[in-house]
């Protein structure tokens, strides 16, 4: 179908104050709690699953470790094991038994985002179950998806020096050369601390679209370390590469928070400062970049770049 006479106007992009934004995110936010309880009636629920059994969410502390109880049932695991913690573990047991408090149904409890770090304390569970009865494939498995991200790592995807769709003079600097002021010093830090004298290259070239891989000994170096991660730092290891698409970021970070790592923190006041800001810059630099000068999409950056701060949030709750 084609239509006479000139094309429509551009679209111009509306005018929008902070305010604005949070109270419509609020009226949105009401009308989906009133339609959850319009779904899940606690008083007339239709199936087993849409009614909450539990009154009342506790940690207990045992000679085995810690514990969230659902009344005097015990949470578990999806492969069946007690979801039990270190004694060390008391905020993230605490963070757990809120997540389910705050559950109005069993139904919800199916869902992994209804209970992100009950989930992701699971899977730490899991690997150490598998690891004492052992069982090394669990543990395989996650090395080999881990290495995978190493060959495409966000952190070494450097963007071309000069690119044909930046805006001429801008005044600011162009995209390669942020990328690489956040890169180097999480390399160095690597480098120094957990990978001596590990050669760790960009993956792309100023004027290549073809990734470079990492030298072999390089990665025979990184993935002995990542194989010999305690279960909980695997666990996170393993969330922190999912949610930043980098194997190097989340390893800083994990070992930043870690109480694994705690020996490298007190080297001296450069080893500090590296959290979920940070990370989370380092992940989205690019993101940033073209934002900063084309404007951000509403309900869409702003919601992801909260997610990728709940997810490296749950990792630094997991190990520290």
């Amino acid at each position: 179908m084609t239509f006479s006479g000139p094309p429509p106007p551009a679209p111009l992009p509306s005018v929008s104050h902070p305010q604005d934004r949070v109270a419509r995110k609020r009226e949105q936010l009401e009308r989906l709690r009133e339609s959850q309880q319009a779904k899940v009636n606690p008083a007339k629920p239709q199936t087993a699953l849409q009614k909450r059994f539990w009154r009342n969410v506790s940690v207990k502390d045992t000679n085995e470790g810690l514990q969230v109880l659902l009344d005097s049932r015990p949470v578990r695991t999806a492969s069946r094991q007690i979801l039990l913690l270190p004694h060390g573990k008391r905020a993230l047991a605490a963070c757990i038994a809120l997540e389910w408090d705050a559950l109005v149904s069993a139904q919800q409890a199916l869902k992994h985002h209804y209970i992100p770090l009950t989930s992701l304390t699971s899977r730490a569970v899991d690997i150490e179950v598998a690891d004492r009865d052992g069982d090394s494939s669990v543990r395989e498995a996650i090395v080999m998806t881990l290495m995978r991200y190493l060959g495409t790592d966000t952190l070494l995807c450097w963007a071309p020096e000069r690119s044909i769709h930046e805006p001429e003079n801008t005044g600011k600097k162009p995209l390669r050369h942020r990328q690489r002021e956040v890169a180097e010093p999480i390399i160095a830090y690597l480098t120094a601390h957990i990978l001596p004298g590990v050669d760790i290259r960009p993956i792309l070239d100023e004027q290549s679209i073809m990734p470079t891989p990492q030298p072999e000994m390089t990665r025979q170096i990184i993935r002995g370390w990542v194989s010999g991660l305690p279960a909980y730092e695997l666990a996170a290891l393993e969330r922190g590469v999912l949610a930043t698409k980098s194997l190097l970021i989340a390893a800083r970070l994990l070992v930043e928070w870690s109480q694994e790592f705690a020996h490298l923190r007190r080297r001296g006041p450069e080893t500090d400062g590296f959290g979920i800001d940070e990370a989370a810059e380092a992940a989205t630099l690019e993101v940033m970049h073209q934002t900063e000068q084309w404007g951000e999409v509403e309900d869409t950056h702003d919601v992801e770049r909260e997610d990728l701060r709940r997810q490296l949030g749950s990792v630094v709750l997991l190990v520290s």
